[in-house]
């Protein structure tokens, strides 16, 4: 049988992999949220009120709306990692027991073995 698995580290599971990938993935949500928020208030102030009609009133609403998805989307991420790294932890400390309870039932086999009185006889 072969000994216990080397205790995982953070940062060294595929699911860490995917939870940096996430974050990166919420960064660039949260950036874009921010982008188009920007831009939906320079249309607002800059556009003359007469000028925001028809077409243009319909895009810097529609602006308005996209920049609160993507707002609902990158906390949505956010949580979601939360979620992820503490799952991650929890599987962390679980790998680190069990390799631990192996370990010791390893010695406690080799201490019985080096106890057991010999059948040969």
């Amino acid at each position: 049988m072969a000994g216990p698995s080397p205790t995982l580290t953070r940062g060294t599971t595929s699911l860490d992999k995917t939870l940096k990938k996430s974050e990166q993935v919420a960064a660039e949500v949260q950036r874009a949220s921010d982008n188009l928020a920007v831009v939906s208030t320079v249309l607002e102030q800059e556009l003359p009120d007469e000028v925001q009609v028809g077409e243009v009133a319909q895009a810097i609403e529609h602006t308005s709306q996209l920049e609160e998805k993507l707002a609902q989307s990158a906390e949505k991420l956010a949580e979601v990692n939360a979620a992820l790294s503490k799952e991650i932890e929890k599987h962390l400390e679980v790998t680190a027991e069990r390799d631990e309870s192996q370990a010791l039932a390893e010695k406690l086999k080799a201490r019985i073995r080096a106890q057991a009185p010999s059948d040969k006889g």
